[in-house]
């Protein structure tokens, strides 16, 4: 019984690295961000120097979503291979290499985020060398990052998130899916006055209205 479904299991990977393909363009219209439509111009924002929060959408980023057995020894080993780094196991924790990020979102799911023209390489590999029960779900097109910054980045995310800020409950590394004003959000700490904020596209707009408002005591700079 073992052998019958060890064959199945193959076939199953077979069959899936046959639907993986490279879906980006060929040409140079790689797509536009949420955001596109920001510039200084169309913002209240301060110069750069006076600015209490600096905001920047780092769109146009790769996404994936993985799931698949923590306690698996062999699957970690093969996804830390993968990746570059280990899967963060403790909840609420991240990893990175590089510009590679992986973000715990459950006991067995992960946020994968690194460079768009990197996400067909890792589907392919993923699908070349895992096997057995596992998933890697590519949803880049509907996530964007938002990186606050600044001497007054935590007053904004007070305003924002009901989380606790304070570097003893929420250090650097630690990642939580939150509620930003009203739409869900996975904020996580970059530096001690540094956070990315991981946005579904269809409330970017909104999002970036409401941090415009949030900053406007403070001062906001738009970094290109």
């Amino acid at each position: 019984m073992s052998n019958v479904t060890t064959q199945q299991e193959n076939r199953s990977v077979a069959a899936a690295a046959k639907h993986c393909f490279n879906q980006l363009p060929t040409d140079q219209g790689l797509g536009r961000s949420p955001l596109a439509h920001v510039t200084p111009p169309n913002a209240q924002v301060t110069r750069m120097t006076e600015a209490g929060v600096r905001f920047k959408e780092r769109g146009l980023l790769g996404h994936f979503v993985l799931r698949c057995d923590p306690h698996n020894a062999q699957k970690q080993v093969t996804i830390a291979q993968l990746l570059g780094c280990e899967l963060p196991l403790r909840p609420l924790t991240s990893a990175h290499q590089d510009d590679r990020v992986v973000s715990w979102l459950g006991p067995d799911e992960w946020l994968i985020t690194l460079s768009l023209d990197q996400t067909f390489t890792l589907e392919k590999t993923f699908h070349e060398r895992m096997d057995g029960h596992w998933a890697l779900v590519d949803v880049s097109g509907g996530l964007t990052v938002y990186r606050l910054s600044g001497p007054h980045v935590v007053d904004v995310l007070k305003k924002s998130v009901p989380v606790d800020l304070h570097a003893r409950c929420f250090p650097v590394g630690k990642v939580v899916t939150t509620v930003f004003a009203k739409a869900s959000a996975t904020l996580r700490r970059v530096d001690e006055d540094c956070f990315d904020v991981i946005v579904r596209r269809s409330f970017a707009d909104y999002l970036w209205l409401w941090i415009q408002d949030a900053s406007r005591e403070f001062g906001l700079a738009v970094e290109p």
